[in-house]
């Protein structure tokens, strides 16, 4: 196979892998029924004066699959964490022991997990969407080749429907596991 076919099929399936990877991105997002410490990844702390991410003035554990522990490296900064994460509005209310921060994350209720679905399920389409989209910008690179063959062409087009089809699986198959993690009480 020429070059220039061998860029297009590696560009789409660079574009593919991404939108693979911008889904994962967005599940972690997605609160399923465990506590996690990637649900306080966007809280960010005044640390003497300037907005610094939480991980980076505590450490943030789960000790079981309902509670996170929040342990600021300066006491100092308890007052503030606590107060960055009720500005969050995440639905949490942590609890303040003096030395670190409690929260107990709810079970989630059968509406909030069906919202969530269905959150799940329109994150999964946009990232059909943009494996779709890579497969039609290849198609039409492809088509715009002068130097290939009818058959290279061809024979290339069916190599993008083929990555296009595994990549779509993938997808589904990773809105499956979120969608079970979502679901299971």
């Amino acid at each position: 196979m020429n070059e220039e076919l061998e860029f297009i099929l590696d560009t789409a399936k660079e574009a593919m892998v991404n939108a693979i990877k911008h889904l994962e991105k967005q599940f972690v997002n997605i609160r399923a029924g465990k506590a996690s410490p990637s649900m306080l990844g966007s809280i960010t702390v005044d640390y003497y004066g300037s907005q610094t991410p939480l991980s980076q003035v505590a450490n943030v554990n789960t000790p079981d699959g309902r509670t996170i522990t929040v342990q600021p490296w300066e006491k100092s900064m308890l007052q503030e964490i606590e107060r960055a994460i009720m500005i969050a509005n995440l639905g949490f209310n942590p609890m303040n022991n003096g030395e670190s921060l409690i929260i107990s994350v709810p079970p989630l209720t059968e509406e909030r997990r069906l919202n969530l679905s269905k959150q799940a399920k329109a994150e999964t389409e946009d990232a059909k969407v943009g494996v779709r989209s890579a497969r039609k910008d290849a198609n039409n690179d492809i088509k715009k080749l002068e130097h290939a063959s009818e058959d290279l062409q061809k024979n290339a087009e069916m190599d993008i429907q083929e990555m296009t089809d595994s990549y779509v699986k993938k997808i589904d198959d990773l809105f499956h596991l979120k969608e079970k993690e979502i679901m299971t009480v």
